[in-house]
């Protein structure tokens, strides 16, 4: 049996592995190995792992001791995490360990990996978030890695541009439109109670992570986008936190804040989970913030993406993503576009540029076909010019 070790270190990353990871779990030629590690283990971050092991046994936890979320903390939990990825790898033996996209934890898991000669599949890889180091981690996980599965043909061919042989390099689609079509989501009803929070006339859904490329920017930018949320009339606002990343703990205290003034029209979540989350995407306007996930799922909801400042600049977006300046003019501006005929008329028209939503199926059947002992070296591959 090949022993296929799945890495994960965030609510959202796990979100997008679910599938895949049953995929495995289900097949009688593989053998499953999970390893859990980064917010999951965290209290601060809800202690998610207790959410996996309802649905997969976990072979090893790796703690990295997320106490800090300064640039020297984080650099001190990539090097612990790196030791104990090394320890686990020795002990599990695994034939190939799966990472999917961008952040520090996988950065470790994928270092040990390398260096352990387990060959590695990235998922997502060959995007681009200009807005924070996240960029130079995905490009760097692409070269220590030897099988691609990319969300979309553009992301495919950057991934070819860094020099990866484009029989090593897979469109598949983007992991996230797996969920919405597989998973049966909350009636109103249902999710409102899951939330134990009434929804309002209007609602939106505001995730916003730190602006890791910029200095102390965090708390001035989510301060505009409060201020211009608080002159929404008759709209709910329902918050999910900020990651593990620097400076993440002051949005969170801003949020925890702004709730505590405003019980009556606003809820905050660690961790909304899969479920809840897409739930949730049926029944708000828009997503609001600069999360991943207002442009790789919100579009299949024909909702809104108010997409704030640089974090998620270089991606692909849908005609349903708004760029906007981190600004609160610029944040009111937009949701008036947001609520006029001409948009709410686009909406209904517009695509989701990232897949059929069959990712999994396809990563499985090209990992199976793959001689995993003899695709460790790698040829630079020049493009044509």
């Amino acid at each position: 049996m090949k022993k296929i070790c799945v890495v994960t270190g965030t609510r959202a990353e796990y979100g997008l592995l679910y599938w895949l990871m049953k995929e495995i779990e289900s097949d009688k030629d593989l053998e499953l190995q999970l390893i859990v590690t980064g917010m999951h283990l965290s209290p601060e971050f809800g202690l998610t792992y207790k959410e996996i092991e309802k649905e997969f046994k976990i072979n090893k936890k790796i703690e990295m001791l997320l106490s800090s979320d300064t640039s020297i903390g984080i650099s001190k939990s990539m090097g612990l995490a790196q030791i104990s990825f090394a320890e686990a790898y020795d002990e599990l033996n695994p034939d190939i360990v799966i990472v999917l996209g961008d952040r520090y934890e996988i950065f470790s898991a994928a270092s040990a990996s390398m260096i352990a000669k387990i060959p590695i599949a990235h998922l997502h890889g060959g995007e681009t978030t200009e807005g924070a180091f996240d960029e130079s981690i995905r490009h760097s996980i692409t070269k220590m890695s030897h099988l691609h599965f990319t969300a979309t043909e553009e992301y495919k061919n950057r991934v070819i541009q860094l020099g990866e042989n484009p029989n090593r390099v897979f469109n598949v689609g983007g992991m996230g439109i797996e969920n919405i079509k597989r998973l049966k989501l909350l009636s109103r009803d249902e999710f409102e109670k899951s939330i134990d929070f009434r929804l309002n006339k209007k609602n939106i859904l505001v995730t916003f992570h730190p602006v890791t490329l910029e200095d102390s920017t965090s708390k001035e930018q989510f301060q505009e986008l409060l201020d211009a949320i608080d002159e929404l009339k008759v709209t709910n606002i329902i918050f999910t936190k900020a990651n593990s990343d620097t400076d993440g703990r002051i949005i969170n205290q801003m949020i925890d804040k702004y709730i505590s003034k405003n019980p009556h029209k606003s809820v905050g979540f660690t961790s909304l989970g899969q479920l809840r989350y897409l739930s949730a995407l049926q029944y708000v306007d828009a997503v609001v913030g600069n999360s991943s996930s207002g442009l790789l799922e919100a579009p299949s909801f024909k909702i809104g993406t108010i997409n704030i400042g640089d974090r998620q600049k270089g991606r692909i977006k849908a005609e349903s993503v708004i760029d906007c300046e981190a600004n609160k003019s610029s944040i009111l501006k937009f949701f008036s576009k947001l609520y006029s005929k001409d948009f709410q008329d686009l909406l209904k028209g517009s695509k989701n540029p990232y897949g059929d939503g069959i990712a999994s199926k396809k990563i499985l059947e090209i990992i199976k076909s793959k001689d995993l002992e003899n695709i460790l070296k790698k040829s630079f591959y020049n493009l044509k010019v």
